[in-house]
């Protein structure tokens, strides 16, 4: 008996272990040996005056880098950030994610980038991978980011150096299981060279802005976690409402259906850009309108001409209504008992 117990255990250790080797298998071995990462330069990027001043723009505007990594007033309508704590880091209250911290990246050497080389603050921008060769969690944006060409990434980065430190310690990530094992097999390296894209149209240039400003995965509704092609900039996603006691809401419609934007013109969406105010109402504040009204009215012109390009979407949202169910993304919205599935 003895003997057959001893053979029946093992067989069990050994069915386990290539139960465990065939999962990790499926899954990918970086959920073991951590992301698959490129190695880093140590060479320092050339600052120039054109590039400081590039980095500044897309920091402080359509990358809206600041907007995740520092804390809000939110007593205040437009949510707006503290100065003093830029780039400082905050906890980030998303219930989903146990409260995701953003982490510090002044040039603070103990607790922010300072220690970094200026290739793993790129690598980190658009790769999502740490200085310690670690994987970000994508609600820090690479996958947009990672179409950002080599000279915009060389100026954020020499822009952020110019930050004034902050010794700021934030949580350490507590992802709920098995998101921290299944962030490991996100990031992809980058090809060597990542040069500038088509920009000859203002719908290309659009796009470049669009891609680096979030529209798309803000303003389209997910399933399983996954956004949903056919639903693209139609308006849906969930959000809560720090500011409000975690009230859900939804992001609105951006194509030009007649459910969208298509009574706007490209005069009444810089104004709505620059004001965050659709006429008399006032729009959340966790859009980052705080960032986007420092883009160039040439730039806002430019995403304007692109989500007029995208295929437009007929899906009524608004957070202005009950909510109540609606077929198209399988959520509960206001207006979504009028949407009808597409034929």
């Amino acid at each position: 008996m003895g003997g057959r117990a001893k053979t029946v255990m093992l067989g069990l250790v050994v069915l386990v272990v290539v139960l465990v080797l065939g999962a990790i298998t499926a899954v990918g071995w970086q959920v073991v040996l951590g992301p698959n990462a490129r190695p880093t330069s140590p060479e320092p990027l050339a600052v120039t005056p054109e590039r400081l001043a590039r980095g500044e723009y897309l920091a402080e505007g359509p990358a809206h880098c600041f907007h995740c990594h520092t804390a809000h007033d939110f007593s205040q309508p437009e949510y707006p950030i503290l100065r003093e704590r830029k780039g400082a880091g905050w906890v980030m209250p998303i219930p989903e994610l146990n409260n995701i911290a953003a982490p510090n990246i002044t040039p603070d050497p103990e607790t922010g980038i300072g220690a970094w080389t200026d290739d793993q603050v790129a690598r980190a921008i658009r790769e999502g991978v740490r200085h310690d060769g670690t994987a970000l969690f994508p609600v820090m944006p690479y996958m947009d980011y990672a179409e950002m060409d080599d000279e915009d990434v060389a100026s954020i980065v020499v822009y952020l150096r110019t930050l004034t430190p902050v010794r700021h310690v934030v949580p350490a990530r507590a992802l709920p299981f098995p998101l921290e094992y299944i962030v490991k097999t996100m990031p992809k390296p980058l090809p060597a060279s990542r040069p500038a894209r088509p920009r000859s149209t203002p719908a290309e240039r659009g796009a470049y802005l669009v891609t680096l400003a979030g529209c798309e995965a803000c303003h389209t509704p997910a399933d399983g976690g996954q956004p949903i092609p056919a639903l693209a900039f139609g308006g849906g996603a969930l959000f809560q409402d720090p500011g409000r006691d975690m009230a859900p809401l939804v992001t609105s419609n951006i194509t030009s259906a007649p459910s969208g934007i298509a009574h706007y013109d490209e005069a009444f969406f810089i104004e709505v850009m620059r004001t965050g105010r659709m006429g008399g109402r006032a729009l959340n504040h966790i859009m980052p309108f705080e960032f986007f009204r420092r883009m160039t009215d040439d730039d806002l012109r430019d995403v304007f001409a692109y989500l007029r390009a995208v295929p437009p979407v007929t899906h009524r949202v608004t957070n202005t209504d009950p909510p109540t169910a609606c077929v198209v993304c399988d959520q509960s919205h206001g207006l979504g008992e009028l949407n009808a599935r597409p034929n």
